[in-house]
């Protein structure tokens, strides 16, 4: 009987591992979380780029950096509520937030 019980936790928990896993993949690869995430690293290099033209001061690009790590703490929060992905909702605000510091930004 002891036995039968360490099969099925030892089975339950490789069952529940493997969900897991399947919810990472899933997560990292959620369109909508990767749109966001994948112009917040464009708006990254866009900064760099703009101190390394004098176009923007180290202390302004200190703040936007630090508004964009605000925008990708969020980000992780709303998706953690959701299963590991945004709602469409959930990324329009996201955008708007991230198109106010584009503008900030500059081109």
């Amino acid at each position: 009987m002891k036995n039968w019980s360490i099969a099925i936790a030892t089975a339950a928990f490789a069952l529940t591992a493997a969900n897991a896993m399947a919810d990472t993949h899933f997560q990292k690869t959620h369109p909508w979380r990767e749109q966001v995430n994948n112009r917040l690293q464009r708006q990254n290099a866009r900064i760099h780029q703009q101190v390394r033209e004098g176009e923007l001061s180290h202390a302004q690009a200190v703040r936007l950096h630090a508004q964009d790590r605000s925008i990708r703490a969020q980000e992780r929060r709303m998706a953690a509520h959701n299963g590991g992905h945004l709602t469409k909702g959930q990324q329009k605000f996201l955008n708007r937030r991230e198109n106010h510091i584009s503008h900030r930004i500059g081109r």
